[in-house]
């Protein structure tokens, strides 16, 4: 059974979700429902919000509670916790219980995200279009959307013989891909994110053409060792992630001795903010 994990959008609010392909089933953070619900951005105060209110309807016998499991999710530090998660049907009574403007609008975003699901699972074409949508609109050229898409076919191959050969997904997967990464970039992923000033986003989502295809010649290169290697489990796994890294990393240093130039960088794609002169007029 192959479990996914991604974020979906509603307005400016990032809700983390988990498909199980088994029972064909969505869960979604119950702490990002919340979030969302009382436009509430810090995290903190969602927790504490959702924490109030499920022991009051844990007081007043209410089965909603229950109804809720716990999933590893990825968290703003880069590492996966147990999270309250529910589906469709039980995040619907649970807006239910919240006073909220936003709850009807939650209810459509809640069955289109469903749908879309749907249209995906019958035809995958679907689901690299909205990609490509959703970083058009980002400004994103059509050189960068290619790189992008591509390294992310090169990443789901590597998660896939990693789930296929014990690597368990979440944490496991985070370590290993942390190896590669700072092999081939001689920063960890946090470090990396840091740099570009990034949070929450996803990193791959602000790399440069040159970071998106290291990334890739690293995790492409990590495969073919793993295979030629057969390599089972975490620590046998560590390995080929090391040297796949390595050979990314004498192609980055080669590349920066010809130009001067840096690949790993700063840059990022977030939204530029005004300046208060700008905002004023």
């Amino acid at each position: 059974m192959k479990n996914r994990n991604s974020l979906a959008i509603f307005e400016n609010f990032k809700i983390r979700r988990h498909y199980d392909d088994k029972t064909e089933t969505w869960y979604f953070s119950v702490i990002d429902i919340v979030a969302a619900l009382t436009d509430q951005t810090d995290f903190k105060m969602a927790k504490s919000y959702w924490t109030t209110l499920k022991n009051r309807l844990k007081k007043e016998g209410s089965q909603l509670v229950t109804k809720c499991d716990q999933l590893k999710m990825l968290s703003a530090d880069g590492k996966f916790y147990l999270t309250d998660v529910a589906d469709v049907e039980t995040v619907l009574r649970l807006i239910q219980s919240v006073p909220s403007k936003k709850a009807e609008p939650i209810k459509l975003w809640l069955a289109k995200v469903g749908y879309e699901r749907m249209q995906e699972m019958t035809d995958p074409e679907k689901a690299l279009n909205r990609g490509r949508q959703y970083w058009q609109k980002q400004g994103r050229s059509e050189k960068w959307i290619q790189q992008r898409m591509t390294g992310q076919e090169t990443r789901n191959k590597l998660t896939d013989y990693w789930s296929e050969h014990s690597v368990r997904e979440g944490e496991e997967f985070a370590i290993l891909t942390n190896i590669i990464h700072q092999e081939w970039s001689e920063l960890s992923v946090k470090r990396h994110k840091n740099l570009k000033g990034l949070k929450t986003q996803n990193l791959r989502d602000h790399m440069s053409e040159e970071e998106l295809i290291f990334t890739a010649l690293a995790e492409l290169s990590t495969r073919r060792i793993a295979e030629t290697d057969s390599t089972e489990g975490l620590e046998e796994n560590k390995v080929p992630a090391k040297k796949g890294g390595k050979i990314a990393r004498d192609a980055r240093t080669a590349l920066e001795e010809k130009t001067g130039k840096s690949v790993v960088t700063g840059e990022n794609y977030l939204p530029k903010r005004k300046s208060p002169e700008t905002l004023s007029r």
